[in-house]
């Protein structure tokens, strides 16, 4: 067995053990690392699967590819240290400022869809469909060592406790569920048990009988014989769960579906030609592992928006303006 191989062995133990990972493409030559991406977890086996492919086709290529996070990643890159961030949420303001002091301006690409998949134990045959007024009230900062019972949350439910699973709260996965479901971003109880690690979530409700959780859409597909996919009631009334992953795409499972990103330092483009070469083959590439990795590929219109947003080098965010529910090609 290679040591590339083996390396990559490893690493996929260590993903499912670890909140924070990184794998650097296998090369025949000790140079430094050309091209560093970091960021989210939702949407790491994307860049992953990019990154490797690269190598075959540019076995001289040192992409370095990790995940410490959408807040972690965004750090790193405002302060200069990483050329490309993927994050499962926009940027906020604050990032936004903070790249500015740096002197860091950035190209928002998006790259793929998610739905954010709310999961319950299997042996849950109650909760098959809950409201957004449900989930708030589940998840709401009020909700604090307050509802702690099913039964609290709808009294057609069982009194068992409701044992709560979630994403650390300096995700953009908790960022965009908080702000999709109370309206209010950061607006949610502390008294749950966090992860930066969604398999480890995964593991917390499928061990629980009277757990909850939400994770991308990803984890459940990979899980799913472990557990219960919840359906979320849409603004029509309609009961939708993110599988089949059309519903993601045509916009009706609203509103956790979202956009997936990659951010790119506009002076890494300009200053480093391999990482130009890295991002126009991760935009001409990256569909063809999206489905494969349990993400959704964005409609060809989309994509080819994307790859014109890059070749023009337009700079800053457009999706500060959208709201979950809303179609991505508005905002690219």
């Amino acid at each position: 067995m290679s040591f590339c191989r083996k390396l990559k062995d490893r690493f996929l133990l260590a993903f499912l053990m670890l909140s924070t990972y990184s794998v650097t493409a296998c090369s025949s030559q000790g140079n430094k690392t050309q091209v560093s991406v970091d960021g989210a977890a939702v949407g790491f086996p994307i860049s992953l699967a990019v990154a490797e492919e690269y190598g075959k086709v540019k076995p001289e290529a040192q992409v370095s590819v990790a995940s410490s996070g959408t807040g972690g990643g965004i750090s790193k890159f405002c302060a200069g240290d990483i050329d490309i961030v993927g994050a499962s949420r926009t940027i906020k303001d604050e990032e936004i400022a903070r790249c500015k002091s740096k002197k860091i301006e950035f190209i928002e690409l998006p790259i793929a869809l998610d739905g954010i998949a709310v999961i319950v134990n299997r042996q849950n045959n109650f909760a098959k469909c809950l409201t957004i007024k449900e989930l708030d009230k589940m998840w709401n900062s009020k909700a604090d060592g307050k509802v702690l019972t099913w039964n609290q949350v709808n009294p057609k439910f069982p009194k068992q406790n409701l044992k709560l699973y979630a994403p650390a709260s300096d995700t953009g996965t908790f960022d965009y569920f908080s702000q999709a479901v109370s309206k209010k971003a950061k607006n949610s109880r502390t008294d749950y048990t966090p992860s930066h690690n969604q398999n480890l979530l995964v593991q917390g409700v499928s061990g629980e009988a009277s757990a909850l959780g939400y994770v991308g859409i990803s984890y459940y597909i990979q899980n799913q014989d472990k557990l219960n996919l919840v359906a979320v009631k849409s603004p029509t009334g309609e009961c939708i769960k993110p599988v089949p992953v059309d519903n993601v795409v045509k916009n009706v499972y609203t509103p956790l579906s979202r956009p997936l990103f990659i951010y790119v330092s506009k002076k890494s483009l300009d200053t480093k030609p391999a990482v130009k070469e890295f991002v126009d083959f991760y935009l001409e590439n990256s569909w063809k592992w999206v489905d494969s990795v349990g993400y959704v590929a964005l409609p060809d219109e989309a994509y080819l928006k994307v790859k014109r947003k890059l070749a023009t080098g337009e700079t800053g965010t457009k999706f500060k303006k959208a709201k979950p529910g809303q179609p991505i090609t508005n905002f690219i």
